[in-house]
């Protein structure tokens, strides 16, 4: 099990975690979502080793992560920054990785490669962004680790290579009981892959939840009634967002469908539609609730 408690990290007077309790379960497809510089790149690094943190603890099994090699030998992190492995060809970097992980898989390693085709002889500045980023998953899945962290994970492969490259992280899964933590903008990505989230705001962790119990919590709501309401009679339930027009009514409402209903039905609405949010919807309507504004903010 990962464990964060407490967790504080500044740069030169900047907090980019604040406070951060997270524990992620073995096993787990973890997403990392969050705005431009809301920490979720921090806490790969410092589960990677490469931070120090300033104050809190962070453990892997229950062992320190930071300067302990032994624990080290269990996670590689997939970087959004290649440049460093520009010299490298595709044979360098598996001689490169097997001198730190003992339990290198070769067959593991050729037989990815052939299946995603990748010259071994190339220098890595001469791969497009989506070849080197399939570079990289091979060199990690071959490795064998027990934790695997992916910055922007997808990034730069097409659809078709997407969907190979899923495959083969999730067999790595079923295979190593590897637990998977997914840093990305593509919230698409992460409802897929993931089965728990964790969104960040600001340093701080909003929600950590299992995908599906989220999306049962967070609903949209559509009704039309004879009377005109406005945001402050809906006081009985939690409105994360409103709108209207005319006699309709638009609700973005935390709660659980039956309840709900049941306390809308009161109203006598003549349509009451109520229908999950898909998670970049939540994702929104979240950081709307907490003053962050989508038309001046474009992540």
């Amino acid at each position: 099990m990962i464990k964060l408690q407490n967790v504080v990290k500044t740069f030169d007077g900047f907090t980019a975690l604040e406070g951060i309790d997270l524990e992620i379960p073995k096993g787990c497809a973890y997403g990392l979502i969050g705005s431009n510089g809301a920490g979720k790149s921090t806490i790969l690094r410092i589960l990677s080793g490469v931070y120090r943190i300033d104050e809190g603890e962070v453990t892997i099994d229950g062992e320190s992560v930071f300067d302990n090699p032994e624990t080290k030998e269990k996670i590689f992190f997939v970087n959004d920054e290649t440049v460093q492995w520009n010299n490298y060809t595709l044979n360098e970097m598996r001689d490169f990785f097997k001198v730190f992980y003992p339990d290198f898989s070769e067959e593991k390693f050729e037989e990815m490669r052939g299946v995603l085709n990748l010259p071994t002889d190339r220098r890595l500045s001469a791969f497009s962004k989506g070849m080197k980023r399939q570079a990289f998953v091979i060199c990690a899945i071959s490795c064998r680790p027990e934790f695997l962290y992916l910055d922007e994970a997808f990034d730069g492969l097409d659809p078709t290579m997407r969907i190979v490259v899923k495959k083969m992280l999730v067999d790595a899964m079923l295979d190593n009981q590897m637990t998977v933590i997914i840093s990305s903008h593509n919230l698409f990505e992460i409802d897929e892959f993931c089965d728990r989230a964790g969104l960040l705001h600001k340093g701080k962790i909003v929600f950590d939840r299992e995908l599906d119990n989220l999306k049962g919590d967070i609903l949209k709501i559509q009704a039309a009634f004879d009377t005109h309401y406005y945001k402050e009679d809906f006081s009985e339930i939690e409105v994360l967002h409103f709108e209207r027009s005319g006699s309709l009514v638009y609700i973005i409402a935390r709660g659980e469908e039956e309840d709900l209903k049941e306390k809308l039905s009161l109203k006598q609405p003549k349509i009451l539609d109520i229908v999950p949010l898909s998670l970049e919807e939540i994702f929104i309507y979240e950081l709307e609730v907490l003053g962050y504004d989508f038309k001046n903010n474009k992540d």
